[in-house]
């Protein structure tokens, strides 16, 4: 996929989440991580930048999803730790599962074209794609993103909505 498909896909993956943000926060917090969500969506295709590293290779994997969600958990829990310990186990918690929940949606966007991904490399080498259109389709892309948008601001509406 490419970037607006991607983005699309970080949206829809966050929609739940998002539900559950704005009906135990507010929906200005639910939509601030909705933009964070959306604007790291990107984050596994820098690998085309870097040589020596093979496009949708180790950062297109669990692994990497995981020493993401780690860094970003690692940053939440020393910015929860000024609060207090507990905050430290939420802020981190929370982070953790941000920064792997937006890798994981890059990697089920790519398993939707024919390149397809391998997500447990080099430990496995299963290949994982539904093959249902190419990256470069522009339908698609606009698709994704149409229906991570609708999804996302349904979410948060109908989470700010609950009597809590």
């Amino acid at each position: 996929m490419h970037r607006k498909g991607h983005i699309g896909a970080s949206l829809v993956v966050y929609a739940p989440f998002g539900f559950a943000l704005a009906a135990l926060a507010s929906i200005e917090a639910g939509a601030i991580v909705a933009a964070a969500v959306a604007s790291t969506a990107m984050i596994p295709d820098l690998d085309i930048s870097v040589p020596f590293v093979k496009h949708r290779g180790i950062t297109h994997t669990v692994w990497f999803a995981l020493a993401v969600g780690g860094a970003f958990g690692a940053v939440g829990a020393i910015l929860g730790l000024q609060r207090s310990v507990l905050g430290a186990v939420l802020f981190g918690g929370l982070a953790f599962l941000f920064g792997a929940l937006t890798i994981v949606s890059h990697l089920l966007a790519d398993a939707l074209t024919p390149m397809g991904i391998e997500p447990f490399a080099p430990v496995r080498g299963d290949h994982y794609t539904l093959d249902l259109f190419r990256a470069a389709n522009p339908v698609a892309n606009y698709a994704l993103l149409g229906l991570g948008g609708v999804l996302a601001a349904a979410a948060l509406v109908a989470g700010a909505a609950l009597p809590l």
